[in-house]
This record gives C-alpha cells, structure tokens and sequence, in this order.
C-alpha cells in the first residue's frame, strides 16, 4: 500500500518523483519543531501513472504534444483537452481508490479537505512553476475527493501548464502528479510571507500579505491585501487596504465570496503580536530550508498553519564575502557591456587580468566599494567616476544617505581638488605618432606571443599564459595609453560643459566625435561594409550565401564566380577582427574566427541596404559634419566678450577630442586580440584531454577555473560532476538579471533619472548622443538573429564592440546598460547616431516592430501610435 499514499511524517528528502515539489516540501515543514502543518497526505504519482500508462490514445496524444513548438497553440489546446478528458474519464486504479479510502477512514472522512496538485517539476530551487496546476478546497466525502484527484491529475495538461514547460525545456513524458489531500482549515485570515523582501531583494526584510477568509481570494488577485514589513523583529511598515470581499467555506462543501461589513473592511487583518509571531515563524522555516522562503499560511482559531513553503527563485544571489560586515557591490557587466553570465574560465581570465577587490554572484562579476565608502575622500572619487551613469550614482547617494557602510572614526582626510586633466604636456599633445606608437607597440607583443606560445604544451602552456597576462596587464594599464584616452575624454566633457555655458549648445562633443581617425571599433564596421562590396557584383555567390549552412561554408566559394575575391574577402576581415564576437569579455564565447558563419546574415544585409562605397560616403559625411560643426562653434564664440581667448581654448580641445578619442577602443581590441590567442592554445590541450578520456567535449573546459584546469592537465584526473553541475549552474544564472547595485542584505538599490519636463509617456535613459529620430524597433537580444532593415532602431540590453557591424545600418541606439563613455555610446556619436543607454526594461516595454521616437539629446524614448 504504503508506495501509493504517504503521510506527510513519512515523507523522505529524496521522494521528489514519488510527492512533487509542494509534497516535499510540505514533509519536511511537518517535521520542524513547533510549526502547525494541517495533518494530510500525499496519494504519490505511481497513482498517476497506473491511471494512465495502459491507455494507448494517451500515449499517442503525448507524442504528438510532445512535437509541437510553443508557437502551434491553437494544436496544443486541442491536444491538451483530449488528454484532460481522456485523464477525467479513466477510472481511477482499484488499489489507488483502496489506499485514499483507508487514510481518510484514519483521518475521518466527514471532514473538509483541501485537494491539491503537486507536479514533480514545480516548486523546484531554480523554477518555480507555482500556480500551473490546480488545487480544489473544501471537498467533502469520499467519492468526491476521488473525483477531484482526477480532476488535478487533468491540470498537468492545462494549456498553460503544458505551455510553460516547453518553454522551460520540460518533457511532458518525465513529468509526473501527485496529489496532497490534506484537512481542510477555515481560517479567519490568510495570506503569503516572503522571508526576503521581494521587490528589493532585501534579505533582512520580511513582507507580508494579510487578508480575510481563504488564500484563494489574495492567490487569484480578487481582493487587496494589507501588507506589513517586518525588520530585525520590528514592524518597519504598514499598509492597511480596504478589504471588501472574502472567499470563505460552506458548510455543505465548496467556497463562496462574501461581502466584509463595511465598518470592517479597514480593520487591521493581523494584530501587531500576530505580525511579529508569523515574522518568527518564517525566519525559523528560513533558517531550516537555509535559503529565502515564500510561504502560504492561514491563522484559525489563533494558531498560524503553514500550508506550503517553496524558495523564492527570483532573488539574486549575493556576492560572497568573509565577514558579516555591510558592503556594497557594483556591477562589472554594467559597466563592460555585457550583462550575461561568464562561464567560470571565462570568470577566472578577467579576475586574473584587474586589480580591483572582485566578488562573484550569479555568474557575474562585482566590485566591492565598500572600503571606498568608508573615507569622504573614497565617497567623492566614486561618485565622480560614477557621474556618468545616473543609476549607479543614484544608488549610491541612496546609500550614503541611509549611512549603510560608516565613515571611519579617524577620518579627516580633506578633499580632492579638482584639477583638469586636460592640461597635459604640450609635447605630448602635439605628438601625431603617440597613438600610432602604442597601436605598433601592442601589434609586436602580439605577434611576439603568438611565435611562443607555439611551442608550449600541457602544464608549461598555463604556466606560460600566466606569465603572459602580466605582459597584458602592463600594455592594459599603460599610463601614457590611459593618458591620451583620458585627455580626450575629458576635452569632451569640457566642450558639453563650457558650449552650453557660452552658447547654450547642448552635448556638442558627439557631433565633433563623428568619423574619428584611429578607431578600430568603428573601422571594423565600415570594413564590413567594404566585404559586401566585394561580393556585391556576384549574383551566384550571394545566392550561395542565403542558403549557407554549414559551417565550412568558406571552403566551398572558391567553386563560384567570384568565390575566391568573397572568401579572401572576407579572410582578411577575419584576419583583423575575427577574435571579436558579442560578449568578449569572457572568454569562452564564440569567436567571429570560429563561428564565420556569425557574420554572413551582416554582410547580406549590407548588400541589400547599400550601395557601393558606403562606408567612404558614411566616413566623409560625419567628417564633414564634425568640421562644419567646429567651424560653426569657434564663428559664434569669436562674437563673444573674450571671444579669441575662448575660440582658441575651446580649438584645442576639439583637436584633443578629434586626435585622441578613437584610440578609447583601442586597449580592449588589444586585450581582446590576446585573449584570442590564449583561447586557441587552450583549446588544442582540451582536444589532447577529451584524446586521454578526461573530459567529453573541448568545450568542458570551460567550465573549469583557470587553476582547475592547471589541476586537471597536470593529473589528467577530473569528476565527471563538476562539469554537468556548472552547466546547470550557468543556466540558472542566465535566468537571473544582474541588479547594478546589491548590499551585502542582497538589497537591490536602483537609482533614477531626476528629469521634469519630459513628455507624458516617455521611457526614460541616458542620452549618450545627440539628435531625434523614428523608425521601428528592433529587439534584438542575439546578435545572430539580427535581420536589420536600414534605417531600424536596435534596441537591446547591451552592446560591446562585438555588436558594432550591425551600427552601419541602424538609425538609433536604446540599451538597458551603458554609460556616457561606454563602448556603444563612443561608437554611435562616432556614427552619429542618436542614442539612449541605460534604459530599464527596454527590451521588455518597447516591442519589436513598434515605431518609436528616440530623443538621444534629452534622454527619453517615446512610443508612437
């Protein structure tokens, strides 16, 4: 009997496929000390699967669901009836009918039950799948309790059930129903806990929903609940809401709505005692699952039931530290331009490549500030390198205002004076070759490497790499080469600040930035543009090319007209910048070099959108507007009081801006051409460990930190789990979106952009450069499935130099991160193109295909009609 039903007391930790998730965990609430479960059991999912393993139309339905994309909806709400119906009218196994009835003649079968649906893939650690299948309350009698475990074991195919687990790569095959029958509780109040606060991720923050009768009436959205907030054992807030309605149980079974007297629909649900007692209650569940829970709980006759309790999966993990002191920890990503996970060799390479303190969380990087918070001087220093992104500094003052990380006691220090660092040497300013010097310098190293590395082999290659990075580090961090970049950098603030002060010019800079000499980001392009040019005149290979699949498709060119001008073509290109790709910071990701195929959709789209020499005509009409736009500014200072002292001043740094600002990529173009490097002698020794049986797949490898690969090529030893728990590992965290700034509570602290005056229904973000423009949008958030029509506005959730190909066709720039001197904001005033970064949620509130109105001189995003 006992494999058909279990009592919640008998449940094991390792029952998932025999209980669910909500069974489970259900079990284990029962077994913490103190805490009210009402008593029940679980009818376990062999049940189910006696129901329904005989039956053939069953089968045959489930394999033509399991054929179906999400996309076939109106199939799979056909499908999915036929098998409810077919699960509704199946009877029930005789033994299965035989276990229910004995635990309800234990329990008492005049009582009400709650009958409630546990899937074997819900209420997981990384997928919560809550609601998707059904629950049924106040079911009385046996007969109708047997009916309702058909009916929740029908919910597994509603169309929104079936839906979600397509969509989360789910086989219906392998997932399975048990069903919780379980005493029913009339409640005077219920409602949810969640042990963090989940709309700021606030760890030590308690929030709770409270409202009269059954849960069901808060769950479905029906009523407005009261909601408290419970901090260190304090009610820190409340807010009390008008309660007009309630879902209470009838005597005769089944649940109704009722009116709440309307003197009482204002009263408090919980007393302040209750608040804090429930608070206890959930950091003692808190404590025994060791991670954050959402909890649904109900009080009657003034005891609190706990009825289920499952993690909250949507926090963001926080950045381990080794003490229990607060800190503050910003994004890497927000400020690099790639806000995905990095895969743990990818993570390792970038910890062994900076300097600054370094925490991991969800597969990103962090900062730790908070040492820098702690001193007035280290307050002001951040919050001027942070100037440029609005949400970050917000964040911040936010932070200093709430006093979270102390000044230290002796602190005196005085401030920083603000000297320009435009004043630089005037030999250094009138060096033509000091760009063209550091380029040539970085080049040699390069070719240097690749020369040595050829020879090295097994431990000797990661030992070699690691004395290489201090090369790349010393090339990096190269004071002449932060120098130039810097003094162009701030030349540009100096112009947007002194032209709007003598001639209210708003963000002049990004005009006089257009078509740049030296910029390898921008060049690479316009030389994209120039491939199409060479494939163009060939009819043959640019049909080849629309139907080009595989991925030594430039192997066969060579047989059409022009094949061998396309496939030189377009080895030159890769030659330059093929260890680029989207998202090269890490590692780990796909090289344009090793995946060609990448950029065939681009060269397309530049065929069909261009005529020949584009990227000349593109280049020389940005120069011409740089020109025209200098010469307008100097003409109309020269009218000023002072006019010649401030032409003169303001010639100069244009001059610093047009000579300098392009070399800004340049530094990363060199990191990344290293790395690239690395990448392939890495690559080789994983093909010698997947020879010697260590590991599957090349690709394994980077899954391993940079010392546990050194561990594994020199023993040639590794567990087999490690690998398949990273991947599982990466995947979670690609669900997760990383937060800009997080305490060490896990607190989410957003900053906002302070604007009046902005039109009704603006989105707004950082105007990065200047100029108005419509047209459609395109969400785009993988650079392959980019199909650009010219004159489309990409909008994405970011851009490093890897997505600048695809800059040649668009007419503006949205992302959700970037930064005044990030590498998509260089590269769009670089094109002229208009543009706002650091937009939260664009790529989820403006839909593709929508026409919009892009303000990249104010800062805001309209959607039109």
């Amino acid at each position: 009997m006992s494999s058909l039903v279990l009592g919640f007391q008998e449940i094991e930790k390792t029952q998932l496929l025999l209980v669910g998730g909500k069974g489970l965990n259900l079990g284990e609430i029962s077994k913490i000390e103190g805490i009210h479960v009402p008593e029940g059991f679980c009818v376990t999912t062999v049940g189910y699967q006696q129901a329904v393993e005989q039956n053939e139309t069953y089968q045959s339905l489930l394999n033509r669901l399991t054929m179906l994309k999400v996309d076939d909806r109106d199939q799979i709400g056909e499908i999915s009836r036929k098998i409810r119906q077919i699960i509704m009218e199946a009877e029930i196994p005789s033994d299965v009918v035989k276990a229910v009835t004995h635990e309800l003649s234990r329990f008492g079968e005049e009582h009400a039950y709650a009958v409630r649906s546990s899937a074997t893939a819900e209420d997981l650690p990384h997928a919560s799948f809550a609601g998707q299948q059904d629950t049924y309350l106040n079911i009385i009698g046996v007969d109708a309790i047997l009916q309702h475990i058909s009916k929740c074991w029908a919910s597994l195919f509603t169309d929104r059930a079936v839906i979600y687990r397509m969509q989360n790569g789910f086989d219906h095959r392998q997932v399975y129903l048990s069903v919780i029958v379980q005493r029913m509780v009339f409640p005077q109040a219920s409602g949810i806990l969640f042990t963090a606060d989940p709309m700021t991720s606030n760890r030590k923050l308690l929030s709770i929903d409270a409202s009269f009768g059954l849960g069901e009436a808060l769950v479905s959205g029906l009523v407005s609940a009261d909601g408290y907030k419970v901090r260190e054992r304090e009610i820190v807030d409340k807010r009390i809401a008008t309660k007009a309605l309630a879902i209470y149980g009838r005597k005769e079974g089944g649940t109704e709505t009722k009116q709440i007297d309307p003197d009482q629909q204002k009263n408090q649900t919980l007393t302040d005692q209750q608040i804090l007692q429930l608070a206890r209650i959930g950091k003692q569940i808190e404590a025994y699952f060791g991670s954050p829970q959402d909890i649904e709980w109900c009080l009657a006759h003034d005891t609190f039931y706990i009825v289920q309790s499952r993690p909250i999966t949507t926090l963001y993990p926080i950045p381990e530290a080794d003490d229990q002191e607060n800190h503050v920890y910003l994004s890497v990503g927000h400020q690099q331009m790639m806000t995905d996970p990095i895969k743990p060799l990818g993570l390792s390479f970038y910890l062994l490549v900076t300097a600054a303190p370094m925490r991991k969380a969800g597969g990103r990087l962090f900062v730790d500030v908070a040492p820098r918070m702690a001193t007035s001087v280290g307050r002001e220093a951040l919050l001027n390198t942070m100037a440029s992104d609005p949400l970050i500094k917000g964040a911040l003052m936010t932070i200093i205002e709430r006093d979270f990380i102390k000044l230290l006691p002796n602190d005196h220090t005085s401030p920083i004076r603000n000297r320009s660092n435009t004043d630089m040497p005037a030999h250094f300013e009138n060096d033509p070759t000091i760009v063209s010097d550091l380029m040539k310098l970085s080049q040699t190293s390069i070719e240097e490497l690749k020369q040595n590395i050829q020879a090295k082999s097994g431990s000797d290659l990661l030992d070699f790499i690691l004395e290489d990075i201090q090369e790349l580090k010393k090339i990096l961090f190269n004071p002449r080469s932060t120098s130039v970049f810097m003094a162009a950098m701030n030349a540009s603030a100096w112009i947007n600040e002194k032209m709007n002060e003598w001639l209210g010019e708003k963000n002049a800079a990004d005009t006089l930035s257009q078509s740049v000499p030296n910029n390898i980001t921008s060049e690479m392009g316009l030389a994209l543009l120039d491939v199409a040019d060479v494939i163009r005149p060939y009819p043959e290979v640019v049909d080849y090319l629309q139907h080009a699949k595989e991925e030594n498709f430039l192997d066969e060119l060579p047989k059409f007209e022009g094949g061998q001008e396309t496939q030189d073509a377009i080895f030159a290109y890769l030659g330059e910048y093929g260890m680029r790709c989207a998202g090269e910071i890490d590692i780990t990701r796909t090289r344009w070099s090793e995946k060609p195929m990448t950029l065939v959709p681009l060269i397309l789209g530049n065929i069909k959108n261009f005529e020949p020499r584009e990227s000349h005509r593109k280049f020389e009409q940005g120069r011409k507007e740089a020109l025209e736009k200098e010469q307008e500014l100097i003409d109309r200072l020269k009218q000023l009081p002072d006019g010649e002292q401030k032409a003169k001043e303001t010639k100069r740094m244009i001059d610093l801006i047009r000579k300098f600002i392009g070399y800004r990529e340049y530094p990363k173009y060199g990191y990344v051409s290293r790395y690239f490097v690395y990448k392939q002698a890495l690559l080789k020794e994983a093909e010698r460990l997947v020879q010697a049986g260590v590991i599957h797949n090349k690709e394994d490898i980077y899954y391993l930190t940079f010392e546990e690969l050194l561990e594994v090529v020199r023993t040639h030893k590794l567990d087999d789990q490690i690998i398949s728990k990273r991947k599982d590992e990466y995947k979670i965290y690609d669900r997760l979106t990383p937060p800009r700034v997080i305490t060490s509570d896990g607190e989410i602290i957003v900053g906002e952009y302070k604007r009046e005056n902005l039109p009704a229904d603006a989105i707004a973000g950082l105007p990065v450069s200047s100029g108005v423009v419509e047209g459609r949008a395109r969400v785009i958030l993988n650079m392959e499935e980019a199909a650009l029509e010219d004159g489309d506005i990409l909008v994405t959730s970011f851009t490093d130099p890897g997505w600048t190909p695809l800059f040649v066709s668009l007419k503006g720039l949205v992302t959700e991160v970037g930064g005044l001197m990030t590498h998509g904001a260089v590269i769009a005033r670089e094109y002229g193109l208009p543009a706002v970064v650091g937009v939260e949620g664009a790529t989820k509130r403006i839909k593709d295909g929508q026409r919009i109105r892009v303000n990249g001189t104010d800062g805001y995003i309209e959607i039109l009609k």
